[in-house]
């Protein structure tokens, strides 16, 4: 575990962040064992209800799965999971308000993904 703790954000927010990330760049692969709440309360001097909080979060959403007695374990869908509902994130606070002010700009569609392709087309070069 290499999460280095932000005193800005809610601790149980952070771990759970840290698995989502964990499981979509494949560090954490479906079926694996992810660490107990007591490893992480261990890890980083926390309460183990804190660390369960981000946890359980993760167990309602079906990214993981606890089986009694062994822990929790990422579910074969998770990654298709985290990465649907992070889409529908980065549309809801990247590409509306990126639409917003282009309508407020008079930026047309296309002028928008002209935009975008120079963007690209300057990182080829």
């Amino acid at each position: 575990m290499k999460l280095q703790l932000d005193e800005n954000k809610p601790i149980f927010q952070q771990i759970k962040e840290y698995l989502e990330d964990a499981i979509i760049n494949g560090t954490i692969k479906p079926g694996e064992r992810v660490p107990s709440t007591n490893e992480f309360a261990k890890y980083y001097r926390i309460n183990p209800a804190t660390a369960a909080k981000g946890t359980n979060e993760l167990v309602d959403e079906g990214i993981l799965v606890k089986r009694r007695g062994v822990g929790m374990f990422v579910t074969e869908n998770a990654e298709l999971i985290l990465i649907e509902k992070r889409k529908q994130t980065f549309y809801e606070h990247y590409v509306l308000p990126l639409k917003n002010e282009a309508a407020k700009l008079k930026i047309s569609k296309s002028e928008l993904l002209e935009m975008m392709n120079r963007e690209e087309n300057h990182h080829e070069n």
